[in-house]
């Protein structure tokens, strides 16, 4: 396996007209050898075209690319020695799943004992054993996928780069299928950059996940720390689901405490709306901020219903109309009115509210996350 680095990674391409469509911009990025990254973000973020240009599918604009050590900026695709997995299967209908395995090996004139001890070793590893002598019209979504990706295994290539490869399966396909691919890695111990649009993907794949928006990483870290300290506005609202929930208001100090204070985005305070307490360690880092914009985050999960958080009405306290309820399996995700600001709680299931009933929570305050309201970089960063 092999590490993979890109330096100031930069592709433009030109428009009907001629003009530039910048869709990687000065993308620097060190994927460790063994390592799974996933690149994540919503459509046209550029994620599958920093893969393409990992690839040599893709020429670079500007900036480098080096895999094990190497610069391969001029080196063919055939030669970076990768394996692409990509979201349609794209196997040879009128070949087996033996063949289809076997071909790249084929076509490279390996001795016919290491093909087949290759295509074996990758059947057994990803259930295929039983599969061998079918043809692909006799597989499930899945076993095509299988497929695919032990089309990648037999080859023992520097890295993998995976396009989407679930996005066409069912849901609990896909489950499994996540599951499977975490379990190959693990076993493999291989070199993987996987691409998703897919936030669940993501954060249960990824040893870190690269976030990105308009060609530009927003962040990279490992899951719970992209989830629980999000460099911006952008990720905390892509990351998480539902997304966190944003609150305009302003910090004030009170008695020797800091309060979070309710208001319009124009920055007009709502004196109807309560103040939230902070804790001491969030106040002493807000402090600079003090009257000045802010902009709250709070994910669903922060909302704990009263009588579960085991105590009544305090600073930390937050009244909230029901305005649609939806049940989601294990829990609800409710629709909330607070004097006008709307967010999503998490809810557990055994208490099933009903439209227009109030509700109290106790927010957990200590999770508030806290973002410039003009720039939409967080102000206070674990």
């Amino acid at each position: 396996m092999a590490r993979v680095v890109l330096e100031h990674v930069n592709k433009v391409f030109h428009g009907p007209t001629g003009e530039p469509v910048h869709a990687v911009r000065d993308i620097t990025l060190d994927i460790g050898d063994g390592q799974l990254v996933v690149l994540v973000g919503p459509s046209g973020c550029g994620k599958t075209t920093t893969l393409r240009l990992i690839a040599g599918l893709e020429d670079l604009t500007a900036g480098t690319i080096s895999i094990d050590g190497r610069v391969v900026n001029q080196m063919r695709p055939k030669e970076r020695d990768i394996a692409m997995v990509f979201q349609h299967h794209a196997l040879y209908p009128h070949m087996t799943v033996y063949d289809n395995m076997a071909f790249a090996l084929r076509l490279r004139k390996r001795p016919k004992a290491e093909i087949d001890s290759r295509v074996r070793e990758a059947s057994e590893l990803l259930g295929l054993s039983g599969l061998q002598d079918r043809l692909p019209e006799a597989l499930s979504g899945g076993e095509r996928q299988r497929v695919a990706v032990g089309r990648a295994v037999v080859r023992h290539p520097k890295a993998f780069l995976l396009d989407e490869p679930l996005s066409n399966l069912d849901p609990p396909m896909r489950t499994q299928m996540r599951l499977e691919l975490k379990q190959l890695h693990e076993r493999l111990a291989a070199t993987m950059v996987y691409v998703t649009h897919d936030q669940i993907e993501a954060l249960t794949l990824g040893d870190n996940i690269v976030v990105m928006n308009q060609g530009a990483v927003q962040q990279i870290g490992c899951p719970m720390a992209v989830y629980q300290s999000p460099a911006n506005m952008f990720v905390a609202g892509f990351i998480g689901s539902p997304p966190m929930n944003f609150a305009n208001g302003v910090v004030e100090a009170q008695g020797g405490a800091c309060f979070f204070r309710f208001a319009e985005t124009d920055g007009t305070l709502r004196r109807d709306a309560k103040a939230l307490q902070l804790p001491d360690g969030l106040s002493k880092r807000l402090l600079p901020h003090g009257s000045q914009r802010v902009i709250m985050g709070l994910r669903p999960e922060d909302m704990v219903p009263v009588s579960q958080a085991g105590s009544e009405d305090t600073d930390t306290t937050l009244e909230a109309v029901v305005e649609l309820v939806e049940p989601v399996g294990p829990d609800l995700h409710l629709h909330m009115n607070a004097l006008g600001w709307r967010s999503v709680w998490r809810w557990p299931l055994k208490s099933l509210p009903r439209r227009g009933e109030e509700l109290r929570a106790q927010v957990a305050m200590s999770h508030a996350r806290f973002f410039d309201p003009d720039t939409g970089r967080a102000i206070v960063l674990d």
